[in-house]
Order: C-alpha cells, then sequence, then structure tokens
C-alpha cells in the first residue's frame, strides 16, 4: 500500500529523518511511535505532501507520489488528520462532511450557480454520502450542530468522518487520540478497525501506548529521526532498544 524508501529531512543544518525505510501492508493498522523530536509528525508531513524530503521516494502502490501536493494525494485516496481538530466552526457537523465530498465534485461554477439538474443530484447523492459517513462514526444525531460548539472528542470523530469522506485508500492519523478521555478512547480504537474493516488502511503516530499496542498489526519506532525498530506490538514491547530509548529503562 505504502513504501518508503531512504526517507531524509534536513532542516538548515538539523537533520529530523535520516534514511528511514518502510512497508505499510494493505489492509493494515500501523502505529508510528517513538519519544519527542523523533520525527515522526515531519515523516507524516512528507507523505501527506506538506513537506518536501530533502532525498528518498514515497510511494503509494506502485506510484511514486514524491513531492505531490496534499490535493493530488487526496484524489489517489491518501488522506490524513491533525494533532489539533481543524474544522470549519461556522459550518454544521453535516456540512464540514460535505466539504470532503466536495472535493471530488464534478459541478462547476456555471451549474452551481444555476441550480442546474446535474448539480442538483450531485448536491444530493453528497449530503446522503456524508450521512453515512457520520452514521459510520456516531455523529448522525449532531448533524445540524454548528461545528465549533462540538466537545473536544467529538470535533475529533467530525475531522475523521470528514476525511473518510472522500472514501481514502489510506489515512494517517497525528496522534487521533491526543486529548480524549480513556472512554472516548476506547470508542476510537473501535473506530479505528471498523476503518480497517471497511478496507481503508490506517497508519496513526500515537504517544498512547495502550492504544497502540492493543490496535496495531505492526509498529515503527523512530528514534533522533532514525527508524529504530520495526515489528509486531510483542516484538516492539521486547525489543531492548526500543526500552531503553523510547520507554527510558534498562
Amino acid at each position: 500500500m505504502l513504501k518508503l524508501n531512504g526517507i531524509t529531512k534536513i532542516f538548515g543544518g538539523l537533520t529530523a529523518l535520516e534514511d528511514v525505510s518502510f512497508s505499510v501492508a494493505d489492509g493494515s493498522i500501523t502505529g508510528v511511535i517513538g519519544p519527542n523530536g523523533a520525527g515522526k509528525t515531519t515523516l507524516f508531513n512528507i507523505i501527506t505532501g506538506l513537506y518536501a524530503q530533502t532525498a528518498g521516494e514515497v510511494y503509494l502502490g506502485e506510484k511514486n507520489i514524491s513531492l505531490f501536493p496534499p490535493e493530488a494525494l487526496a484524489g489517489l485516496g491518501l488522506v490524513r488528520t491533525f494533532q489539533n481538530v481543524e474544522l470549519f466552526g461556522q459550518m454544521t457537523v453535516l456540512e464540514n462532511v460535505m466539504v470532503g465530498l466536495h472535493t471530488r465534485s464534478k459541478s462547476g461554477i456555471f451549474s452551481s450557480a444555476f441550480k442546474l439538474p446535474g448539480q442538483i443530484k450531485e448536491e444530493k447523492y453528497i449530503k446522503e454520502k456524508s450521512l453515512q459517513w457520520l452514521e459510520f462514526t456516531g455523529l448522525t444525531d449532531l448533524a445540524d450542530i454548528q461545528a465549533g460548539n462540538l466537545p473536544f472528542g467529538k470535533g475529533r470523530l467530525l475531522e475523521i468522518s470528514r476525511a473518510l469522506a472522500v472514501e481514502p485508500r489510506a489515512i494517517l492519523m497525528d496522534e487521533p487520540a491526543a486529548g480524549l478521555n480513556s472512554r472516548e478512547t476506547a470508542e476510537l480504537a473501535l473506530l479505528i478497525r471498523r476503518i480497517r474493516e471497511s478496507g481503508i488502511t490506517v497508519i496513526l503516530v500515537e504517544h498512547d501506548m495502550e492504544l497502540v499496542m492493543d490496535i496495531c498489526d505492526s509498529i515503527i519506532v523512530l528514534n533522533l529521526g532514525k527508524k529504530l525498530a520495526e515489528g509486531t506490538p510483542r516484538e516492539i514491547q521486547e525489543n531492548p532498544a526500543v526500552i531503553s530509548a523510547y520507554l527510558g529503562e534498562g
């Protein structure tokens, strides 16, 4: 599904990532972990086109997507969520999800301005699909609420709903459990499993180790910009280098 070859990123004289390579299996849940400053978010920013890598390539399937802009990657089925929830606060919950689907709208300015039959039909389809994604994430009852009035946990779910509305092949989540309480984190774990079961590959950066060990099929460990280890949750838990660098033991 996703393959990274020798990803290196240098900011001025600082090497944020150095020769990072790994593959993500189709239909899997992969976690990327590591101490603060390990390069996790920088890696996500490169994969999703926000940063240009200094060296290396990123592949989505067989396609080299290195240096593609985010909007092009969304069109190819690669989307992400961010550490800080980014919503259109003055729009309703439903409208926020519809924005995601509008990225694939075929109606132009003319047909939209004059409400031509094709545009009306497409808008109806977008609304119906958006409601389906709100049902998927458990937000149907909040469809008409202004997004800016949502509690933080529901806002996180809405951001995920909007990303899923694009019907991606893969979704990257940057610390999706940040700011959630234990109940919300448990619900998030169930949702991420449902996303995988729907055929979407999930890659997440996360500091909640209980969540990572519970839901991930494989884990990549970064430390000081380099890949320290890769394996199953059990292999990572038992890896001496990971225990020493990440858990501060040994």
